[in-house]
């Protein structure tokens, strides 16, 4: 990082601080902002259940491949330039997602904005600490560290009513009066910053790149094609596996690989990725999933959806600051298993939910699941760094994000399989219960009632469809119910940190 500059009059850092966070604020909102409006993108796009989630997915997977090149364009373009550039490129790829008009169209912008959103977040923290005197490092990330929070708690809402009061479209048009404004003030505020250049491996990050969107590709469309009893889902399996292993085997030779080889050897940053891409995972695919389920079978209008998913938020926001004075004096190892915890019983209040639940345990299990993942994710992140060399902080940074966002989109595309196959499942299961003895209808009687005896079987359907859809949820909901529980007693791998480090971990998104 660039040494900060001596003296930077307060008018100007103030000015500074608010053209980074709108920035920055406006990329963390656009990661929870969409969920509410996915029924009504489906309607509007043409696309089924699956095909629906590649709207989040595409978004997450680029903003995973986009982050390790951060740092080598910075150097390459400088930091003001590629601020500007990643922050105009948010912007125009906001603009055609609310325009797109087929759902190809929409994916392809929701990769363009994860792919720009990536750049956002290093570069706007970075910007943060160098515009700012050391001592007044801590304020800086305190500010920073609410901005990145509070998105995420107020996009279900402000997408909720955007797209009661207006259309879905706004939930990304919006974007664009913030996006002007803040590149306006990028261009107008800040100084060059260039930065020694540095050595790319170019071949590991396209190998990399190759074997994350084999693997997406696998998980979104492996259900609608039969999985391995499809060519294609082979041929993409098999070009997963092959791309992956070459890049293990090129990391573990090279002379400079995309993945230091003491990152890889840090024990404590190798569990502590894994359990980021598992907390990330359900925290990402939670709301997903709640979302079309508040809508499509629970009758909450989008505004209400967004309401019930808000307190998650509130429950971290409140949590990390907890999070924070308790890691100084226990164990972060506790911290983090009475969050796996406390996510495991908030999914396992969302076990027990049924069509007629009233809005309580929506609330009780989004709290609940808000402070486990508060309490759980900054110790993780101290944990992750506490053993890393200063040298290696900026790389461990970087594919610690990826991590994150390739947890998130993995969990999802996972989850988003599960529930239309059980969905078909459940629905086979519950209609072969159906019969004259349980359902008091003669269907012979309803053949000759002509168009009414069909309205009355459409009707059956239709809620053997409601009960058979709500299941399977229930289904995703206990799989990651157990997943958060199983995983808890291999925190004993962890090692606790011998001296606290004199240096905060760099920020990472929650």
């Amino acid at each position: 990082m660039a040494e900060p500059s001596p003296v930077i009059d307060p008018i100007r850092r103030r000015l500074i601080t608010i053209t980074v966070m709108a920035a920055t604020f406006m990329q963390v909102l656009d990661m929870t902002i969409a969920n509410v409006a996915l029924p009504h993108m489906q309607a509007a796009l043409g696309a089924t259940p699956e095909t629906i989630v590649w709207v989040l997915t595409s978004y997450i997977l680029m903003a995973a491949i986009g982050v390790p090149i951060t740092g080598w364009l910075e150097a390459r373009l400088g930091r003001r330039k590629l601020f500007a550039i990643a922050v105009g490129g948010f912007t125009i790829s906001s603009a055609a997602c609310g325009l797109a008009g087929s759902l190809s169209m929409m994916v392809g912008a929701r990769a363009l904005q994860g792919a720009f959103g990536a750049l956002i977040v290093p570069i706007a923290q970075a910007t943060m600490l160098d515009s700012s005197p050391r001592e007044k490092h801590p304020q800086a990330m305190m500010i920073f560290s609410m901005g990145v929070t509070i998105g995420p708690i107020i996009g279900p809402v402000l997408g909720g009513w955007l797209t009661d009061n207006y259309n879905w479209r706004w939930v990304f048009l919006i974007n664009l009066p913030v996006g002007i404004l803040s590149f306006a003030g990028i261009l107008g505020l800040l100084d060059e910053i260039t930065l020694p250049r540095r050595r790319f491996d170019l071949f590991g990050f396209i190998l990399l790149s190759v074997a994350l969107a084999s693997l997406q590709l696998v998980l979104d469309r492996g259900n609608q094609k039969d999985w391995l009893d499809s060519i294609e889902i082979l041929i993409e399996a098999g070009v997963a596996i092959a791309a992956f292993w070459m890049f293990v085997i090129h990391v573990i030779f090279s002379e400079a690989p995309l993945i230091p080889i003491p990152l890889i050897r840090d024990r404590n940053f190798v569990i502590a990725v894994t359990y980021t891409m598992m907390i990330m995972g359900v925290g990402i695919a939670g709301p997903a999933l709640m979302a079309p389920m508040l809508q499509q079978f629970m009758g909450y209008d989008t505004m209400g959806a967004g309401m019930l998913m808000m307190p998650r938020g509130i429950g971290a926001l409140v949590s990390m600051p907890l999070a924070t004075m308790l890691t100084k004096r226990v164990d972060a190892r506790i911290l983090i298993a009475i969050g796996l915890l406390l996510i495991g019983g908030s999914l396992w209040i969302l076990t027990g939910l049924d069509l007629e639940t009233d809005s309580k345990p929506f609330i009780y299990s989004a709290v609940l699941q808000g402070v486990g993942m508060g309490l759980a994710f900054l110790p993780l992140t101290v944990l992750a760094f506490s053993s890393l060399p200063g040298s290696l902080r900026t790389e461990g940074a970087a594919f610690y994000n990826l991590a994150r966002n390739l947890g998130g989109s993995i969990t999802l595309s996972i989850m988003g399989a599960l529930l239309a196959r059980n969905l078909q499942v459940n629905h086979a299961d519950l209609g072969a219960r159906i019969s004259s003895v349980r359902v008091p209808i003669d269907s012979g009687y309803l053949e000759q009632l002509g168009l009414h005896g069909a309205a009355v079987t459409a009707a059956i359907d239709a809620e053997i469809n409601r009960q058979a859809g709500m299941i399977a949820y229930l289904d995703d909901f206990w799989l990651m119910m157990w997943i958060a529980i199983a995983a808890s007693p291999f925190l004993l791998l962890l090692r606790k940190p011998k001296t606290a480090s004199t240096e905060p971990p760099p920020l990472l998104v929650e």
